[in-house]
């Protein structure tokens, strides 16, 4: 398992060589379990996210972290268990005292210093626990209806914003959107490449699951160091189970159709974090 301080350097490095980290969200146990064994058959790192909609889910942080950060310990590659889309502070303060290695603070429906003046209290906080922190300048379209869509990140805003709060990531607004079930949406690559050249720790692309595999290879290569996919593994995940349903209609134990579901978020999940890495 990855030391709480690493994923600044995992990203930075990716970074550097103009490749990306993948992150993908954990809905259930099986996905911390999937993801982490595609990163096994991959060979490379991964970050497992849980967001509030999860913690909503399972009524609670504590049951689906603590499951994650054994399924991340026990990986023979390093595995980051990540807090995605945090609004209330005090999930992140019972995330750090639960041994979560980063956190991603989502202030971005606030107004502009609301914003950063409660990103930089977060990043504090987070700092002085040996945990790193994502922040987001510019709404990402489709969560919950709250981001608009055409919103995209000023490069120069972006760089005051990292200066005044001292985060170890941006999520930036550059064309996704959450929820996405089709591959169609486009990036604006010359605005990632200004936001890369202007803001000095490494940018992070949410709502990639709207991505074809071109654009993927598309942002990475003009600036993304970190790009999160939910949806698309989701899809699969359903498909598999559905198939098995509609072929065994009389099936009883979900172990034998949970387990395709797996399956199929692993292989998918070792297959982009390969693309990802170039």
């Amino acid at each position: 398992m990855i030391t709480r301080p690493e994923l600044p350097r995992l990203l930075a490095a990716a970074r550097e060589r103009g490749s990306a980290v993948g992150a993908f969200n954990v809905i259930m146990l099986e996905h911390a379990e999937a993801i982490a064994e595609g990163a096994e058959q991959a060979g490379l790192p991964v970050v497992l996210q849980i967001s509030e909609n999860c913690v909503r889910y399972h009524g609670g942080l504590a049951p689906i972290t603590v499951a994650s950060r054994e399924i991340a310990r026990r990986a023979s590659v390093g595995v980051l268990v990540h807090l995605d889309h945090i609004e209330d502070p005090e999930l992140i303060r019972e995330g750090i005292a639960l041994g979560v290695d980063s956190v991603m603070y989502d202030g971005s429906r606030l107004p502009y210093a609301e914003n950063l003046r409660t990103t930089r209290e977060i990043a504090s906080l987070c700092h002085d626990a040996g945990v790193a922190v994502e922040a987001e300048l510019g709404e990402v379209g489709g969560k919950d209806g709250v981001h608009a869509p055409g919103a995209r990140t000023d490069p120069a805003e972006a760089a005051d914003f990292v200066a005044a709060t001292g985060v170890d990531a941006l999520a930036v607004a550059v064309g996704t959107s959450h929820a996405m079930v089709e591959r169609t949406a486009q990036v604006d690559r010359a605005l990632v490449t200004r936001l890369r050249d202007a803001v000095p720790v490494p940018l992070v692309l949410h709502g990639s699951s709207g991505l074809s595999d071109e654009e993927l290879r598309g942002a990475v290569a003009s600036g993304m160091a970190k790009v999160n996919i939910s949806t698309h593994l989701n899809g699969l995940f359903t498909r598999s189970v559905r198939r098995f349903l509609e072929e065994r209609p009389d099936a009883v134990d979900p172990r034998k159709y949970v387990r395709l579901g797996r399956s199929a978020v692993a292989s998918e999940t070792a297959r982009l974090l390969r693309l990802l890495a170039g």
